[in-house]
């Protein structure tokens, strides 16, 4: 792969009330391909948020689903902004590149903490916990991660949301 065939990721979710940031690592194709985050039919995030809010954030369209998560004060982002990468699994990334990560502080006064969702991600938590918030990680909410029930994602992803009142 050359540097025309290098992958742009998306444009962070943050709101002025933001308090906590869900860090993936890059998007899916499914996801590039639609310009929306977790737009994969069987990737967990939606229907983890949906759980935890008791609303069904699928139906909503993607617009508004945005809008639902920033007036509850959850951000979304991912820790590499582009890279080489064939097909979706994260174990392809090549020559990532990061996010300006430390600008969040910046894009939201209020941000209390950050969530890695899945391993990849947590890579960067060397970066992360040199910004001065709580770090967490989330178990991967990626089809991938097959070895996690949905209740058990649910009942991790909800701790870390009550500790920081978005759940």
């Amino acid at each position: 792969m050359s540097d025309a065939d290098r992958l742009q990721g998306l444009a962070p979710v943050i709101g002025p009330n933001t308090r906590l940031v869900v860090l993936g690592s890059f998007p899916s194709v499914a996801s590039l391909r639609a310009q929306q985050y977790y737009a994969h039919p069987r990737n967990h995030f939606w229907p983890l948020l949906s759980a935890l809010w008791g609303l069904d954030l699928r139906a909503l369209p993607y617009a508004q689903r945005l809008d639902v998560v920033r007036e509850r004060g959850l951000g979304i982002w991912d820790v590499y902004a582009s890279c080489r990468r064939e097909g979706s699994l994260d174990s392809a990334i090549e020559a990532a590149e990061l996010n300006p990560l430390a600008r969040l502080r910046e894009w939201a006064p209020g941000l209390q903490a950050l969530a890695h969702n899945g391993g990849e991600s947590a890579r960067a938590m060397r970066i992360t916990r040199g910004l001065g918030l709580v770090v967490h990680r989330l178990p991967s909410t990626s089809p991938a991660n097959a070895s996690w029930r949905f209740e058990r994602k649910l009942a991790a992803w909800r701790a870390v949301f009550e500790q920081h009142q978005l759940a």
